[in-house]
């Protein structure tokens, strides 16, 4: 058994009700901030703004909220997240203290991960002199990040990783990142924090995100289209109609921004835009199988990898919240690759896999699968932001607001980019500048007492 650790050693309310339908509800022209982008950052955001008691709306060009968090109860019978499923380091996680504070549910995830080579576990010897390997690659990448240059963590890398070279290279970029090694800056990868133990919702972090921001004012299905700025105050436009305010929040992933899915009159200063073009997110799946009775043997969340020959491989995640789901997650450059060849591809690779692994009769009872193809959402277009050899400033750069536009997401932490928590804490940090920006709140008016009558 793998640990973990050992792997990474190394209050405004419309009218209408705080959910708004563009085709339903007619969107309000004027609040204090507009937060465009309903996942993560864009719900932390808000729920700062109200607690302001300043008036908010979020936008969102999807029909659902919750970003690259999405939950699927219905698919199989039981809640399965096509997205984001873990929240990590859960003593100083801050979407973990505020879902605490409403009753969320969560349940630990096993802190070990099996090795296979071919169609065994790895053997004790085999499993240490893997970890050692691991750690030395770690290093070796940690030690490069001091360097004067930033460079790719592949460049980093020992030239004597021999067997295990495939193996170190999926479990510190395509699966930690979703980037293969040699489009990852060192620099980056070494200021990720360690991940020591996770956590799962019970109700899918998709639901969970659902939950923390049902009190919000939200306009689903209602893409900003441009914004405008430059002057004292801005102007959304969506095809719902113009909304003023005196701040926006932009939360869309950085493929959006550096693809100009939004528009911006002025256009968003350059060293933005390049900054979102050198933090292109990366690719990462997953391919859901029903496996009744479990005949892979392993335990509830157990996770799984294998000594790879190659880019052609994935982790695998046994009995998910103990159902009969098995999750195959591919990522990194192959990952793209096959996601691009649609669904039946990714499934067919899937169950040739752990054929590979386990024997063609382990999947004698398949029963329902499909897969997520995250790089084809329009309005996400990829997995976590991974940042260039080179670019690791670029997450500071990315958040430096402009105008009264603050820019929030994943993608602009430094130390937790590529996780939820990362993304909350970024909606927070907009939402504090964003305030900091604005008149302060007139007082309400206290009523005078009137006068007792004499008896």
């Amino acid at each position: 058994m793998i640990s973990r650790r050992s792997l990474l050693a190394t209050s405004f309310a419309f009218a209408a009700g705080p959910l708004l339908r563009a085709a339903a509800a007619p969107l309000p022209r004027e609040v204090d901030v507009v937060v465009i982008g309903a996942g993560a950052a864009g719900i932390a955001a808000a729920r700062r703004i109200m607690a302001a008691q300043r008036s908010v709306l979020l936008v969102e060009a999807a029909g659902r909220v919750g970003g690259r968090c999405e939950s699927d109860p219905t698919t199989f019978g039981t809640a399965v997240d096509r997205g984001a499923s873990r929240l990590y380091n859960p003593d100083s996680n801050a979407v973990v203290k505020v879902a605490r504070s409403v009753g969320a549910d969560f349940q630990a995830v096993p802190s070990g991960q099996k090795l296979r080579i071919g169609r065994r576990n790895a053997r004790a010897g085999e499993a240490e002199d893997f970890l050692v390997t691991l750690v030395r690659a770690h290093r070796a990448i940690a030690e490069a990040a001091r360097g004067r240059t930033d460079v790719s963590c592949a460049a980093a890398l020992p030239k004597d990783l021999g067997d295990w070279e495939s193996t170190v290279a999926f479990v510190l970029g395509a699966s930690a990142t979703g980037a293969d090694l040699g489009a990852l800056s060192a620099i980056d990868r070494a200021r990720l924090q360690e991940r020591s133990s996770a956590i799962g919702s019970r109700q899918g972090l998709g639901q969970l995100l659902v939950q923390l921001g049902s009190d919000i004012p939200t306009a689903l299905g209602t893409p900003a289209t441009r914004i405008f700025w430059g002057g004292r105050d801005v102007a959304v436009e969506t095809p719902a109609g113009r909304i003023a305010a005196r701040a926006a929040i932009v939360t869309a992933s950085s493929n959006v921004l550096a693809e100009k899915a939004i528009q911006f009159s002025p256009e968003m200063p350059k060293q933005q835009l390049d900054a979102a073009a050198g933090l292109r997110l990366g690719s990462y799946d997953r391919i859901i199988l029903q496996l009744p009775g479990n005949p892979l043997g392993l335990g509830r969340d157990e996770s799984l990898i294998e000594r790879s020959a190659g880019t052609h491989t994935a982790l695998l995640t046994a009995n998910v919240g103990g159902s009969p789901l098995c999750t195959v997650d591919v990522a990194g450059g192959f990952g793209r690759d096959l996601s691009a060849q649609g669904e039946a591809a990714m499934i067919a690779f899937a169950r040739e896999w752990l054929s590979g692994l386990f024997g063609s009769e382990a999947l004698a009872n398949l029963g329902h699968a499909t897969a997520t193809r995250w790089n084809d959402e329009p309005y996400v277009r990829g997995a976590m932001s991974a940042a260039r050899p080179g670019a690791q400033a670029a997450r500071r750069i990315l958040a430096e607001p402009f105008g009264n536009i603050f820019i929030a997401g994943e993608a602009t932490h430094e130390t937790l980019y590529g996780t939820v928590d990362g993304a909350w804490e970024s909606g927070e940090r907009a939402a504090a500048a964003a305030l900091g920006r604005l008149a302060p709140a007139k007082p309400t008016a206290k009523k005078k007492p009137g006068r007792k009558r004499k008896s």
